[in-house]
This record gives structure tokens, C-alpha cells and sequence, in this order.
């Protein structure tokens, strides 16, 4: 086994995407990006598809492939959140047109080849709705087998939600997806709103990410300038950087407290509609098929995201 952990990042960029994708070209030492996997989410998947490419260019990696990945969730029409990223889901820097395109292959192909012929067994970081994911397991579902762990961004146990009151967007977008995953039998880990609520991007926080005068700390000073609004609207002292915190737990999880429960998806139409619940104490005889994250040292979170941009 390499030193490194292999992963693969399936996305809807999405402002923090862009950090987290940022956070994990950045951390060479650490992790391995075979690819990239776009979905339909924060906005449609053409956007999507298009931000990952720009994220890449804005990185230098050009060697980390992107591919393609489904239109829509698998059951629900698509819900996307232009109000909170903007019309492009990357507004705020003026980021140029992408150097170098997708490739041929389906995300769902991918992922199924990829994990099917590997060397040992990878993580799948999921960012956005669940559905590539879903699609990969219902084609074949012997990929599990070469799972070494989700870790999924998504879900909210005692925060409430950030699209319904019951609901984080994630979920609410595709939870019929979400159940295929967290029913998977894979090692799982969730940063939910509770953890992420607590990663707010506060002016000292991200003074240091201000203060780069890089290309890329101009980017990213540039997308909090106009994706705070929303947050600070709503009572929030700056933008919750929800994404990072996946790929953080990767290079260094001992600044999250993480419990164990049986995570369940509420698939019904109406006010519970996408809403997770954990079983704490295992009634009836369940068995955990998660690991939750209910705490984050956000100062570390954010030292540690400053100082990795600040090696671009």
C-alpha cells in the first residue's frame, strides 16, 4: 500500500467545492486524486462539469481527469441553489474558460473501472448529491468491495436544515441516492450542517487566505466576497466552508469528535422530505453504518486550509 490515500472526489462545484478540491491538490503528501466526478447539484451539471475544470487549470493539475456525470437525481426532479452560488456556481472571481476538457468515459463508468481494477482499495469523497455514487453501486454492486470508506459531506442530526427545516441540501436533492449509499455496507463517515455550522469563515480566520497575493488567494477571496452574503443574511458570521471538511478529516482527523448511529434518509415527499436521522443507541437491534461528526476545531480547520493555499 502507498503512503498516500487514493481518493476520488465526486463534486457539484459549488464555492465550497472549490476549497475543498483546492484543499486536496494542495495536499500532495497526503492524498492521491485519481479523478474527479461531477454531478448536478448546486447548479446543473453542464456549470458543474465546467467549475471542476476551472478549479483544475486554477490548481495546476492538469493530470487529474474529470468526468461527466448524471443530469438529475435518480427519482426527484433537480433542485439547485443559483440563490446561494450565483449563476454560474462559481460567481465572484473571473475565473477564464478551462484549458483542457472531460473525458470520454460516463462518471458512473468511471467510478465502476476505477474501483473494479484497483490496486487497493480507494476513498470516495462525496460532495454534493449522492447520485454517481448510487448509480456505480446499483450497476455493479462488487465495486463496494474496493471501498475503502465514504466520506460523505451532507445530512444534519441536531442543526436543522439549510434548504427546508428539516433538510440539508445535499440530501434533500437526491435522498433515494443517499439511502443506496449509507444502505451500502461501506465504512462511512458524515460531516453534517452540525459540523460544518461550526466552520464559519470569520474575517480573522480567513484574513491569512486575504493576505496570499496568489492567483489562487485572490480566487478564493473573491468567491467568499460574494457567497457570504447569503450566510451573513441568514445570522451567520461568514460562509460555513462545508466541503473542506471532508478532505480536512482526510489529513488530519483528530480535530473532529466523531459518534457512531444508524443513519437513515427520510425518502417521503413533504416536511421531512431528504431528512437524516441517527440512531444513537442501536434499537431493535441496528447496527451503526456511519460515523457522524459532531465537532470541529474550526481554528485548526481553517490553519490548516491557509496553510496549504498558501503553497500554490
Amino acid at each position: 500500500m502507498t503512503s498516500r490515500r487514493p481518493i476520488i472526489i465526486d463534486t457539484d462545484p459549488g464555492h465550497d467545492d472549490a476549497f475543498a478540491l483546492l484543499l486536496a491538490f494542495a495536499s500532495p503528501l497526503e492524498l492521491e486524486v485519481l479523478g474527479i466526478t461531477t454531478v448536478a447539484g448546486n447548479v446543473p451539471l453542464d456549470k458543474t462539469t465546467n467549475n471542476a475544470l476551472r478549479l483544475r487549470d486554477l490548481a495546476a493539475a492538469p493530470g487529474v481527469p474529470v468526468y461527466r456525470g448524471c443530469e438529475r437525481p435518480l427519482v426527484n426532479r433537480l433542485v439547485t441553489a443559483e440563490y446561494v452560488h450565483g449563476e454560474s456556481g462559481l460567481d465572484g472571481p473571473d475565473l477564464p474558460p478551462p484549458v483542457g476538457g472531460v473525458e470520454k468515459a460516463h462518471a458512473v463508468d468511471y467510478l465502476v473501472e476505477t474501483l473494479r481494477s484497483a490496486a487497493e482499495p480507494v476513498t470516495v469523497c462525496i460532495l454534493g448529491p449522492m447520485t454517481n455514487v448510487a448509480m456505480a453501486i446499483i450497476k455493479a454492486p462488487d465495486i463496494t468491495e474496493s471501498v475503502a470508506e465514504f466520506v460523505i459531506m451532507g445530512g444534519s442530526f441536531h442543526a436543522g436544515g439549510n434548504i427546508t427545516p428539516t433538510a440539508e441540501f445535499n440530501i434533500f436533492v437526491d435522498p433515494h441516492a443517499a439511502h443506496v449509499v449509507f444502505e451500502s455496507g461501506v465504512p462511512t463517515t458524515v460531516m453534517p450542517l452540525d459540523v460544518t455550522h461550526q466552520a464559519q469563515a470569520t474575517p480573522s480566520r480567513i484574513a491569512p487566505l486575504r493576505s496570499l497575493g496568489t492567483a489562487v488567494g485572490t480566487a478564493v477571496t473573491e468567491m467568499l466576497q460574494f457567497v457570504e452574503r447569503f450566510d451573513v443574511a441568514h445570522g451567520f458570521e461568514g460562509f460555513p466552508l462545508h466541503d473542506p471538511t471532508v478532505i480536512a478529516y482526510l489529513i488530519d482527523p483528530s480535530m473532529f469528535e466523531l459518534r457512531r448511529g444508524r443513519v437513515r434518509v427520510a425518502l417521503e415527499s413533504g416536511l421531512v422530505h431528504g431528512m437524516t436521522v441517527a440512531d444513537w443507541i442501536m434499537r431493535d437491534g441496528a447496527s451503526p453504518n456511519a460515523a457522524v461528526a459532531l465537532q470541529i476545531d474550526a481554528d485548526r480547520y481553517f490553519g490548516l486550509i491557509a496553510e496549504r493555499f498558501a503553497a500554490f
